[in-house]
């Protein structure tokens, strides 16, 4: 067995106790290679080795032996111990950095943990965060189209909304329950907090169903581009203050989508306000789902966006009972009769579903990082691909003012969010001044 001689072949070495009460230690010749961690027994001989020079060791008093070299003396027995058991591996971590923080006084349990702990670096943010928003586009691409061909066929919105709510409350549930996502703890405040963000996002589904099921995809999208108008007119209303140019930057908004409304081959009333109410409400859910979220930060967005689902349900399917139930089964056969193949009406309701609850999964994951108006800036950039995905997949008729509106619109859009980083920059000034 390897041993390691810590001390010569002298049989006891006398130490000197601050009280002056003198005892004798018998220390072995050799210690084994386990007693090296025992620091409880040995720690008065680590002292004394950190101070020996000569080979006549002669007596120390402890007070003559600086507390500041008692951690140095530990950790390179410690890590001397560490290479004998492990002689190739190398770790870029010293553990001298972690016993010296113990011996401050500023340690804890995890204490090596955090000092080993990486800090967030910017770039891989950024990455995350771009990945979220191309997952979020892609899906919001799928849903859009297979909720369009299941309405063509199936005309009941409110029923289809419905299902879409409860494939995102089992998918949730699902999560939960093999603990695939940690559920959070559910209390009253949280509750209540959540009730105003559900009616919200209630309003804002159905209303963007029931357009979708009126006009065309790429219509009702152009229409929904305008969300930043009402989130600046919510939020101000709400006491946020934004300069000229943010107000400024808008208004191309309101023409563009205005001119495009006008020259829609497919237009129709009940699509138009559907888009903007969708727009209402969709605002209002992610001003007060920012503020749910700051007020119960143990709750991250995919949580939140689970209890919102599920309060929504309880809210949309028993008006939409109320609205077309009576409609629904002779909707249903007339559905199958025309498709002919009932599975594949069963697909698109169900992709429809999976991924409408994938798309605003990944939409809360972004509100997580960024404010609500910058939401809406994406979510607006986000329909530019949808409306030409629409496009190219239903074969919809564009006329030449119909697309001069739309990119109108779109340029509305980036000036806005120019305005509103000027905005933000200017508001981190203010608060490292302060």
């Amino acid at each position: 067995m390897f041993s390691l001689n810590v001390v010569p072949t002298s049989s006891s070495v006398p130490f000197i106790k601050p009280n002056h009460h003198h005892s004798l230690i018998n220390a072995s010749p050799t210690l084994k290679k386990s007693n090296l961690f025992n620091l409880k027994n040995h720690i008065h001989c680590h002292r004394t080795t950190s101070r020996l020079h000569e080979p006549c060791f002669k007596s120390s008093k402890l007070s003559r032996t600086p507390t500041s070299q008692i951690p140095d003396s530990i950790a390179k027995l410690s890590s001397f111990n560490r290479f004998l058991s492990h002689p190739f591996e190398f770790s870029p971590k010293s553990n001298h950095q972690i016993v010296k923080a113990a011996a401050s006084g500023d340690a804890n349990p995890e204490g090596e943990r955090e000092i080993a702990a990486n800090p967030i670096d910017p770039k891989s943010k950024k990455l995350k965060l771009a990945l979220v928003f191309g997952l979020w586009y892609f899906q919001n691409i799928v849903f859009n189209i297979y909720n369009k061909k299941a309405l063509n066929i199936f005309p009941f919105p409110w029923l289809l909304a419905s299902f879409q709510l409860f494939v995102g409350s089992i998918w949730m549930l699902v999560l939960w329950s093999l603990k695939l996502q940690p559920c959070p703890k559910i209390s009253k405040p949280f509750i209540i907090a959540l009730l105003g963000p559900a009616l919200f996002h209630t309003i804002g589904h159905i209303s963007a169903c029931v357009s979708f099921s009126k006009v065309a995809v790429s219509f009702t999208h152009v229409i929904k581009s305008a969300e930043p108008v009402f989130s600046v007119i919510f939020s101000s209303v709400l006491g946020d203050r934004y300069p000229i140019q943010v107000w400024l930057s808008i208004l191309p908004i309101v023409l563009g989508c205005s001119l495009a409304a006008v020259t829609e081959v497919s237009f129709n009333v009940q699509g138009l306000w559907g888009a903007l109410i969708s727009n209402v409400g969709f605002v209002l859910r992610n001003i007060y789902s920012k503020r749910s979220l700051q007020n119960f930060k143990e709750v991250d967005g995919l949580n939140l966006y689970g209890w919102i689902t599920i309060l929504s349900l309880f809210y949309l399917f028993p008006v939409a009972v109320f609205v077309e139930g009576k409609q629904w089964i002779p909707g249903y056969y007339k559905a199958i009769e025309t498709i002919g193949k009932p599975i594949t009406f069963y697909i698109w309701v169900l992709v429809s579903g999976v991924f409408y609850h994938l798309y605003n999964q990944s939409s809360y994951q972004a509100l997580d990082e960024i404010s609500p108006l910058t939401f809406s800036v994406g979510n607006t950039m986000k329909r530019v691909v949808v409306i030409v995905s629409s496009v190219i997949v239903f074969r919809n008729p564009v006329r030449l003012l119909n697309g001069v509106g739309s990119a109108i619109a779109i340029l509305g859009t980036f000036l806005y969010s120019q305005a509103t980083a000027k905005k933000k920059a200017k508001k981190i000034e203010g608060e490292k001044e302060e």
